[in-house]
């Protein structure tokens, strides 16, 4: 059953706009993203909490298109993928070595414990794109992977970067058993520029941050997986001394972008030589999508003559 305190985003500003912030909680996008893989669940943690991480980050843009966050690196887990389209659909996926992953845990001792994702990412990056599709610039923001977790990699690229001052917490709850569900969740605090939004004069605008980073950083896992407190109330507990102001609500949903016509016009494009090489003893040319695991089935014939 969907829970409509969960899998969406509420924006909101405190201190008469002078901090920006969201709010985002994720239930039935995250479970079924990770019910399309087979994933260990280490795994499915890291795609969990970087789902989390993309929602968070792709709510604070304004764009008309797909909100890319991807990790490339060297560890077991060699890359993470997610999708957020500028209409709410989700979707994610990994690349991932699992005998690499037993041999850690092994050297390590951490069998059946879940280490934060650093852990398994190993060095590499951390890019956020957003495609706007044709006749639109294509900005990238990359960051190399350091950091104890998640929430540190990705504060780096604030403090390089963005040069915004900026705070943020991930939460993430692992099934305990059969009946239990997946939980991600994120929140994220901005100082805005002072030409932006109206500033207080009659506050000390640095103890009012330091204020309300504290305040975000009370909030506990607890608190924002309790699925009988909408996010309205969770922001009422911790700024409703803080002139809250909840200016919007996003829903997000999973989405995959594939589809058959899409691929079929793709290997249709091939040439005669190429596909023949492709072919299996059927005269067959099976795909499978990494993001949503349907599988599309192409004859040799149907490509040729396309």
């Amino acid at each position: 059953m969907v829970n409509k305190n969960f899998d969406n985003c509420a924006s909101f500003h405190i201190e008469d706009g002078a901090f920006m912030g969201r709010l985002v909680r994720l239930d039935e996008v995250v479970n079924t993203i990770i019910s399309k893989h087979n994933y260990p669940q280490n795994v499915s943690a890291v795609v969990a909490e970087s789902t989390a991480l993309g929602a968070l980050l792709a709510s604070a843009l304004k764009y008309d298109g797909l909100f890319t966050l991807q990790t490339k690196s060297n560890g077991p887990i060699s890359m993470v993928v997610v999708d957020v389209a500028s209409d709410g659909t989700i979707r994610a996926c990994a690349n991932f070595d699992e005998e690499r992953i037993k041999k850690a845990q092994e050297l390590r001792k951490t069998e059946g414990e879940i280490e934060a994702a650093p852990h398994w990412l190993g060095e590499g990056y951390l890019a956020f794109t957003v495609d706007q599709g044709k006749d639109t610039d294509l900005y990238q923001g990359v960051v190399d992977l350091q950091g104890k977790d998640l929430t540190e990699c990705a504060l780096r690229y604030f403090k390089q970067s963005e040069q915004i001052e900026t705070a943020l917490q991930l939460f993430l709850h692992i099934p305990s058993n059969e009946n239990d569900r997946w939980k991600a969740a994120g929140i994220l605090l901005q100082k805005l520029p002072e030409t932006g939004g109206k500033v207080n004069t009659d506050i000390d605008m640095s103890e009012a941050w330091n204020e309300a980073v504290t305040f975000m950083q009370s909030l506990t896992a607890d608190e924002v997986f309790d699925e009988n407190l909408s996010s309205a109330e969770l922001l009422h507990r911790l700024y409703h001394s803080s002139k809250l102001s909840i200016t919007k609500n996003k829903d997000y949903r999973f989405g995959c972008r594939c589809n058959r016509e899409k691929l079929l016009n793709t290997l249709s494009s091939f040439s005669e030589e190429e596909i023949n090489n492709l072919v299996d003893k059927q005269n067959q040319i099976a795909a499978t999508c990494n993001f949503c695991s349907e599988k599309y089935v192409f004859d040799k014939g149907e490509l040729i003559k396309h």
